[in-house]
């Protein structure tokens, strides 16, 4: 008796065990691969997809920002070439600018000096001019008046 309760204690716990061998396992192992099956079609394959196209969209996008950043460097550069060789040609500009103005001025005195200087010259043998007609006038003056003395003189001395 013992041992028939000891057998069916024993066959008891033999069925449904968690090592028992019979249909369950494989067909478990069966719905697992299936569930794993479709949750990759259904769920994994599009998540995954759309990853990688996010991917790619993030490195075409990083591709064409480097590239914009490069062409922009490029421009940048370029431009503060231009910018450079318009400020020499301005402060080129600006020297000839000053140079001719300069010479224009010179010009102008050098021209004001000489008419200064005809006028000068002008005015000098205008007054030798008048000088000398003053004398004229004078030395005439000079032997009327000692005409004059001399006929006064010889006048009071034949009165006398």
């Amino acid at each position: 008796m013992l041992y028939s309760t000891l057998w069916l204690i024993f066959a008891e716990e033999t069925e449904g065990g968690l090592f028992d061998f019979n249909a369950t396992l494989p067909l478990m192992a069966l719905q697992f691969l299936l569930l794993m099956v479709l949750l990759n079609s259904i769920f994994y394959k599009p998540i995954t997809q759309v990853m990688d196209e996010r991917d790619e969209y993030i490195r075409q996008s990083l591709t064409e920002a480097s590239k914009n950043v490069a062409e922009t460097e490029e421009l940048t550069r370029k431009y503060k070439l231009e910018l450079s060789q318009a400020r020499k040609e301005a402060l080129e500009l600006i020297n000839q600018s000053k140079k001719e103005a300069q010479e224009i001025v010179d010009k102008k005195i050098k021209e004001a000096q000489k008419e200064t200087e005809a006028l000068v010259s002008e005015a000098f043998a205008q007054l030798k001019v008048q000088q000398t007609q003053a004398l004229n006038v004078l030395e005439n003056q000079i032997s009327t008046l000692s005409e004059q003395i001399k006929q006064k003189l010889l006048n009071k001395q034949s009165i006398v």
